[in-house]
Order: structure tokens, then C-alpha cells, then sequence
């Protein structure tokens, strides 16, 4: 195959376009052909469960190609923001390691939903790649597919397509098989074949050429060709393992990474040798006093921190705090990681802040939630670095002890169990010890690692309940949707949807679905979903949960049915989920649906109320407390969000404080539509982990001066007097970095304010005293309780001398013995009275226990001889407490454990003598 050289792989590329001219020349290309430039969604990818993060360009538009989603444009393209981290796209391991992987990456795409096919995405990408960039056509190659089983055509039509192209060698075209070049989803679902664009960049790429036998080739071993896009034509649904069915319509699907194409249009060896990356390399560089050699001798730390900050930097943005479960968990390790090469360079302060700040002035422009979020990112990143430096030397020094005892030869590989603990107590992610352990030669047990870390809950995630009796399965309401306006009875965009305006609608009952299944009629006591024309049902999102309400009959025989939630199986259809309560609904049946209104108003309350608190929050904590989940119910709401500690009562008051504050100030909500990036240019807060389309929905809240201003679909009050009392319930850790607070307003709070005043009567009643001043009295009440207590206490202490004084030693071989149960008193008593025997017998052993409320408490001591032949405390509690079913240890002459059955403490006494006995023997 070819041969050329480093200049020759790019020596028609233009060297002065920067990555982020490239980047937007991307996108100018596809804007040019009539394609929808949608921004990138955010790392979390709210509608999708099944994933820690958006790892491919495809995930937003995900529901499209299954069917259960559409858009306003039928092309697309974007650079959308993506990490791998996880499952079987985890680059991890090899950052560092090489000049071309990455956590955080950008993924280049367009995209055609049943509009432009092969032909053209071939013809642009040829383009593109020759023309607008300057790739040398004679080193480009196309791979087709070929099914090695036979079962699924030959992708003859894109290889035809390729050899089409002007100055392309249809000699360059090579065929590989499903592993390769056929693209799926799932193992149902849509796919199709691909094909990919490579680059060959010479024989000096090759690492191999000393290799015997090496040849170098596409899909081979070495870093000559270099795959540049994948191009997916997505023509087929799988319906199992071995159909495929047409699809009414073809898409198009492309990705290719931002970094590898700066790197072969800029003609660098590496993605790290690009304007992406060296101005973090520069700044590493001047912040370590490191020459160029220095640098070049500690490459893989200077990558690592280059990668991993920058993936912090757009983690933090987007939401995602250091923690220990999921996403959390990444961000934590990955900013620990980064700070531990950090330490190889010589940085014993927090400096990843420093780095971050050129990852937002480079990436500012395109990205601006890292420019609104730049305090929070400097914040995050210096906390988990100071939190991460106070333990790591003592971690590395168990974990350096744990490597020391392994075998110089054999297997050296650190078990499963060892690697949580150094998580759990040291703070040393399972990445950092295998890192460590690799350098010291050694190797880690993952498998024992997953199962350990299974136990330790350590990395978890849930997905919610399916609504009971529904079958979501969305081609099969995808069919009934397209039937439905294919009749008439919809408009082409689906169900009319308003929950914004009126609570009641009127119309026929379109279609009758149970336990999946088409019906024409439900009788009284059976489960249903119905679908109707046009509905004011809010469907669940957002925090927000669905409405409730009824629909009735209209006109017939009279029916009625509860409906308890609702339901968005597709874009553009709304299900109804209730029970008949009365009647037979029948399909076509003319109805009345009803929102429930008085809990729709307690849902609009603490909704709005919802804004209230988070614009509260980030004035009194600061902008990086941020929205990290939410429940807005209609008998309270529940607000997540991120700060690394608990609240003080002040800021907690002072919180409730601005909220009540601006309830009374009344002021009106301005709700408008308009377009996303609009919204975001004028300070529209996007919340973590939601979808947004191009056109969103803002709600703002102040009278001129601007309280509160997001974006949110939910139901909101037309103005904020309507919120009634806000009353904060509680405040608390969810995970680490994460807070949550849980408030009531209107009839709830009211509610509240009634019980707390009922009760402080009563209160005052009992004391006596008055409500004014039932707080003082409860305080002088409390002092004289802990007075009385000390006094009891110091009685206690005085009884137990007397008895401990009647107390005689027996002798077990010449050595004093006491063992004895003291009534009633705590284990710094029992302490002090061991104490007085060793005093006294400072060759002896003495045993004292205590039942406390039932439970044992047992102090165990014993002279230093005694110790020095071998006897211990810790081991002679150990052996008491086990009557009493309990445990415990300490040092060699002295100990203490509890129990659970203080009936046995008798017993546990008596066998004191025995175990002296037998150890003494034993010495």
C-alpha cells in the first residue's frame, strides 16, 4: 500500500486553520447544504438511563432513529460534547499511554433522518475532507462492507459511490465484515453499514517497521492508516438475530472525532502536539519551571493532567461534582487522578484550577457554560484537591506495603477487596491503584474488584417503574401515532398538547389501549390507556410529576374513568393511564377530560417556588450550587443541589427568608418561547441533565430587576404571591457534593404552621408556661436536666467505688484476678476503676463489666508483665464478650467491648478465670 511521509499525509492541508477554525468550518460545510446546526447536548444525557454519559454524536438524536421521537429538520450537524469512561467505550486506560486517547472528546456528525442517503454523505465527505481542507486524495481510503456469513448484501452501492469521487483510486477500497463495517444499536433495533474514511500518513507512522513479517495495512496493528470518519447508513431494523427488515426510511449517521482530524490536518504525530491541547501543555509547562525536555521526559503526566482537566472542567459544567456513586464517581476519580501526576511534576499546592482556566478560555466561545460556570469549576477542582492530598501519602503507603509483601515472582496482583478499602479509607480511586500498582510491576484483580465494589454500592444506578399495565413498546405506538394522523383524526405533529391554558378539553376517545394491546372498549375496574385528540394533562418531566383528573362521557351511556398519570410513549402521542370507574368506555366515544385543578395548583406552587429556592441558593452559597434534581409534587418539593457541606441554621433561614421575601413581593412571571440559544445568550439557566429542543420555554420571575430566569416546561403560578408560606422541612446529604432540601408552601405549609402552632400550645399547657415563652422554658428545663444527670452520674460513680472497694482479688497462679459486673455506670467509670486495680496489682488482670439499658459494656486490663508474656487485653474481651454477643479489641493492656445480651454478663465473668489460666499455662 502507498507509501508518502509525515508531510505528505497533510501537505495539501492548510497548516494555519486552527481546531477551532476547523471545528466551525465542519459546520459552516453542512450549514451551507441546508443542515440544522444544533448545539451539543449536555455530558448527561437526561432521556437516556441506560448511559453514564453521552459517549457518541447519535445519543440526542437517539429517539429519533427508534421511532420515538422527531425533530423540526429532517438534516442536522453538530459537535457534540462526549466521554468515555465506561463499559465497552472506556478509553481510560490508554490516556496518557498515547498521543490519540481521550476521556473527553468532541465527535463531528451530521446527520440526514430520512432525507439525503449514501450518495450525497459520500459526496460531502469527499469533499470536505480534499477541497475545504486539503487532505491529499492519493492517501485517502474507503472501507465497505461484506458480510462474511452471506446473509446481509454486499454494500456494493458505497463502494461504487467512493470510486465516483473526483481523484479518488477505486484500487483504495477495501471490504471488511459485521465487526468492522455494520452498525448497531442494540441487539434489536435500527442498523445498517458503514463505511469508513482512513488516511494513510507513510511509513514513518509505523512503529512496527522493525517488526519481522509486518505489513502494513487498514485495520492493521500500527499508526499508519489512521481511521479519520464512519460514515452509517442505517437502512435496516433488526427484529432479532437473524432478521433484518427495510425501514419506510433511510438515515444517515456520521461521527469523527475533533482531535484526530486537527491532528492530520495541522500534520502533528499526536492529537496532543494540536492547538486543542498545547496551551494546557504550555501552561502545565510554565506553572512546573520544566524546560522542553523536561517536558518531553514526562509526557504521560503532562497528558494525563491535559486530558483529565479538561474533561473536569466540562464534567463540572455540565453538573457533575466529584463524588463516590456513577458520574460522580468518574468526576472525583478523574480530578484525583489528574492531581497524583500532578505530583510527579513536582506540584505540591491545588493547580488544576489553574489549567482549567485556559480549558474555558479556548473552549469559552463554543461551550459557554463553562465560561458561566467558571467559579464553580475553580472551586471544585481546588476542594478535591486539597480533600484528595490530606490522605494521599498515607494511601500510597499502604498501598507501596501491600506491593512490598507480594512475591518477586509468581503472580503479583492486588485482590479485589484490598482495592475498595484503599477507596473507602484512603481515597485512592481503583484507576489510581492500578496505575500504581502497573509502575511498581504488578497487576489488579478487577474481576475480585467488581464484585467487592458490587457490594460497596460503590458505582450504582436505577432506572424507574414502568406505569402498570403499560407496554412501551415504541414501534408499536410509533404505528398507532402514524395511523391516527394518517386518518385525520390528528394533526401531523400528534396529540395537541397544552397543559399551559384551560383544565378541561373535549373531544372523542381515539384509540383504547390495554396491557398493550388495541381495544374497542373497557369496562368498569379495568386498567387503561386513553388517547384523545387534544389534552391539558401535564405528562411527567422535568421534576414535575403528571397530572390527575377524570374523563367522562359526553354524550351515550354514562362512564367515567380515574386517571392517574399520563404518559409519553412517542413524540407526538399522549396516553392517559386510569381505571373505569364507572360504565363502558367505548372507542370513539365523545369525552371531557378534567385536571384534577386544586392539585394542580399545589403542583404549580411548589413548582415556582422550586425557581425560588435555587435562585436563593446561589445567592447566599454561591453560583455553584446548582440544580443536580428535583420533585415538584403537589404536597411538597424536593430540591438537589451541588455544595460540598452541610447548610448553617443561618443560611438555611436566610435561604427560606429570600423566598418568602419575593412571595410577597408578588411578582408576575413573563412565560415565552423563544429560540435555546437566545435564551442561554440572555442568562437563561439550562438544568442539569435535561433535553432541550431549538425552541425553548423561559420563566422569569421579577418585577425589572430579574430574580430567577430558566428554562422549564413545567406548570408555573401567574405570579409568586399565589405561593402562600414557603417553609423549608429539611436539609441534608444525598452523596457526597450533593445537598437536598425539602420545602412545602400554599395548603401544605399552612398545614404545617397549623400542626407547629397546635403543638407549641400544647406545649405551653404541660410546662406550664406561655407560647411566647415555651423556648425559654424548655431551656431551663434542659439545664436542669443535665444538672440532675451529673448529679446521678457522680451518685453512680461514688456507689461503684463502695462496691468496687468491697471487691477481693482471687489468685490464678500467683496472679490477681478481678472480674465483677459495677450496676449503672459508663465505661469512663469502668476505665477509671481498672485504673485503681493496676494501682494497686500492677502484675494483674481485671475484668469489669456494666449493663447499660440492656445493653453490656466491658472493660478489660492487665499489667505490662503480663504483657510482655504474651497475654492480651484485646484478645481476653474478645473472649468475654462473646457470651453476650458482642466484640470488641484495644491494645495489649487495655480493652474494651460491648454486647447485645447483658442476661448472660454472669456467665461472661465466670469465664475470666479460665481463659488466665489456660494463657498463663500457654506462656
Amino acid at each position: 500500500m502507498g507509501a508518502g511521509s509525515k508531510k505528505g499525509a497533510s501537505r495539501k492541508a492548510s497548516r494555519t486553520l486552527t481546531g477551532g477554525e476547523i471545528r466551525q468550518s465542519f459546520l459552516d460545510f453542512f450549514a451551507e447544504r441546508d443542515h440544522a446546526i444544533v448545539p451539543s447536548m449536555s455530558l448527561v444525557p437526561g432521556d437516556d438511563p441506560t448511559l453514564l454519559f453521552t459517549n457518541s454524536g447519535m445519543v440526542q438524536f437517539k429517539d429519533v432513529f427508534l421511532g420515538t421521537g422527531k425533530r423540526s429538520y429532517v438534516r442536522a450537524a453538530d459537535s457534540q460534547k462526549c466521554m468515555r469512561v465506561a463499559g465497552k467505550h472506556n478509553d481510560l486506560d490508554d490516556v496518557g499511554r498515547d498521543g490519540s486517547h481521550h476521556t473527553f472528546f468532541e465527535m463531528l456528525g451530521n446527520w440526514s433522518f430520512g432525507d439525503y442517503y449514501k450518495q450525497e454523505a459520500i459526496a460531502w465527505a469527499w469533499e470536505l475532507l480534499t477541497k475545504t481542507w486539503g487532505l491529499p486524495k492519493e492517501n485517502l481510503w474507503a472501507t465497505c462492507f461484506e458480510d462474511e456469513k452471506g446473509n446481509i448484501p454486499r454494500d456494493d452501492e458505497a463502494a461504487e459511490l467512493w470510486a465516483k469521487q473526483p481523484g479518488f483510486k477505486s484500487s483504495q477500497i477495501r471490504f471488511f465484515g459485521r465487526k468492522d463495517n455494520f452498525w448497531e444499536m442494540a441487539e434489536t433495533g435500527p442498523c445498517g453499514p458503514d463505511s469508513e474514511v482512513h488516511i494513510d500518513r507513510g511509513i514513518a507512522f509505523c512503529e512496527k517497521q522493525e517488526t519481522p513479517g509486518h505489513v502494513c495495512r487498514l485495520g492493521g496493528d500500527c499508526g499508519r492508516f489512521l481511521e479519520l470518519w464512519n460514515l452509517v447508513f442505517i437502512q435496516y431494523n433488526r427484529a432479532g438475530p437473524t432478521t433484518l427488515e427495510p425501514l419506510p426510511a433511510m438515515h444517515v449517521d456520521t461521527g469523527m472525532g475533533l482531535d484526530r482530524i486537527v491532528s492530520v490536518v495541522q500534520g502533528v504525530d499526536s492529537n496532543y502536539k494540536t492547538d486543542l491541547f498545547t496551551p494546557l501543555m504550555d501552561k502545565i509547562q510554565e506553572m512546573a519551571g520544566h524546560t522542553a525536555q523536561d517536558r518531553e521526559e514526562n509526557l504521560t503526566p503532562y497528558r494525563v493532567i491535559a486530558d483529565h482537566c479538561r474533561a473536569a472542567a466540562f464534567l463540572v459544567a455540565d453538573g457533575v461534582v466529584p463524588g463516590n456513586t456513577g458520574r460522580n464517581y468518574v468526576s472525583r476519580m478523574i480530578i484525583r487522578r489528574a492531581g497524583r501526576f500532578g505530583r510527579k511534576l513536582g506540584f505540591e499546592e491545588p493547580f488544576l484550577a489553574e489549567v482549567a482556566k485556559v480549558v474555558v478560555e479556548h473552549y469559552g466561545s463554543v461551550y459557554p457554560e463553562l465560561v458561566r460556570n467558571q467559579a464553580a469549576i475553580d472551586m471544585t477542582l481546588t476542594e478535591e484537591e486539597r480533600r484528595f492530598q490530606r490522605t494521599l501519602e498515607a494511601g500510597e503507603a499502604v498501598l507501596a506495603h501491600l506491593l512490598d509483601e507480594m512475591p518477586e515472582d509468581g503472580v503479583r496482583l492486588i485482590d479485589g477487596e484490598s482495592r475498595p478499602f484503599l477507596y473507602a479509607t484512603y481515597g485512592l480511586p481503583l484507576e489510581i491503584t492500578q496505575d500504581i500498582a502497573r509502575e511498581h510491576g504488578s497487576d489488579t484483580d478487577v474481576e475480585g474488584f467488581a464484585a467487592a465494589m458490587e457490594e460497596h454500592r460503590l458505582i450504582s444506578g436505577a432506572v424507574g417503574d414502568t406505569p402498570v399495565g403499560m407496554d412501551e413498546s415504541a414501534p408499536a405506538y410509533s404505528q398507532l401515532l402514524d395511523e391516527l394522523i394518517a386518518k385525520g383524526a390528528l394533526e401531523p405533529s400528534g396529540v395537541a398538547h397544552d397543559p399551559y391554558g384551560k383544565l378541561e378539553t373535549r373531544g372523542p376517545v381515539l384509540a383504547l389501549v390495554k396491557n398493550g394491546l388495541r381495544v374497542e372498549q373497557a369496562v368498569q375496574g379495568e386498567e387503561v390507556a386513553v388517547v384523545l385528540g387534544r389534552t391539558s394533562f401535564y405528562v411527567e418531566g422535568g421534576g414535575q410529576v403528571s397530572d390527575t383528573g377524570k374523563i367522562v362521557s359526553l354524550a351515550g351511556p354514562l362512564w367515567e374513568m380515574r386517571v392517574h398519570g399520563t404518559l409519553r410513549p412517542v413524540q407526538g402521542l399522549v396516553l392517559h393511564l386510569g381505571t373505569v370507574v364507572r360504565g363502558t368506555v367505548r372507542h370513539g366515544d365523545e369525552a371531557i377530560a378534567s385536571v384534577d385543578a386544586m392539585r394542580r395548583w399545589d403542583i404549580m406552587r411548589n413548582h415556582t417556588a422550586t425557581h425560588l429556592l435555587h435562585a436563593s441558593l446561589q445567592s447566599v452559597l454561591g453560583g455553584h450550587a446548582r440544580q443536580a434534581g428535583s420533585l415538584v409534587a403537589p404536597d411538597r418539593l424536593r430540591f438537589d443541589f451541588t455544595h460540598s457541606r452541610a447548610l448553617t441554621i443561618e443560611e438555611v433561614e436566610h435561604v427560606e427568608e429570600m423566598v418568602n421575601d419575593a412571595v410577597l413581593a408578588n411578582y408576575r412571571l413573563d412565560i415565552r418561547t423563544r429560540p435555546r440559544e437566545e435564551a442561554i445568550a440572555q442568562g437563561a439557566m439550562a438544568l442539569f441533565g435535561e433535553t432541550y429542543g431549538e425552541t425553548v420555554r423561559t420563566i422569569e420571575v421579577g418585577n425589572g430587576d430579574r430574580f430567577s430566569f430558566e428554562l422549564c416546561g413545567g406548570t408555573h403560578v401567574p405570579e409568586t404571591g399565589l405561593i402562600g408560606p414557603f417553609l423549608i422541612v429539611s436539609e441534608g446529604s444525598v452523596a457526597a457534593g450533593i445537598r437536598r432540601i425539602e420545602a412545602v408552601t400554599g395548603r401544605g405549609a399552612i398545614e404545617r404552621i397549623r400542626q407547629q402552632a397546635g403543638s407549641i400550645s400544647r406545649l405551653a399547657t404541660l410546662l406550664p408556661s406561655s407560647p411566647e415563652t415555651v423556648g425559654e422554658r424548655v431551656e431551663a428545663l434542659l439545664k436542669e436536666k443535665e444538672r440532675l444527670s451529673k448529679e446521678v452520674s457522680k451518685l453512680h460513680a461514688q456507689l461503684a467505688e463502695s462496691e468496687f472497694e468491697s471487691l477481693r482479688p482471687e489468685y490464678v497462679d500467683g496472679v490477681p484476678v478481678l472480674s465483677a459486673q459495677i450496676p449503672d455506670v459508663d465505661a469512663d467509670t469502668l476505665r477509671q476503676l481498672t485504673d485503681r486495680f493496676r494501682a494497686h496489682h500492677p502484675d494483674g488482670v481485671v475484668v469489669l463489666a456494666s449493663d447499660m439499658g440492656g445493653r453490656p459494656l466491658i472493660v478489660a486490663a492487665l499489667g505490662e508483665a503480663l504483657a510482655a508474656r504474651g497475654l492480651h487485653a484485646g484478645e481476653l474481651v474478645k473472649s468475654v464478650a462473646g457470651y453476650v454477643g458482642g466484640g470488641g479489641g484495644g491494645k495489649a493492656t487495655l480493652a474494651q467491648a460491648g454486647g447485645k445480651d447483658a442476661t448472660r454478663l454472669p456467665e461472661a465473668m465466670a469465664s475470666v478465670r479460665s481463659w488466665v489460666q489456660q494463657q498463663l499455662r500457654r506462656s
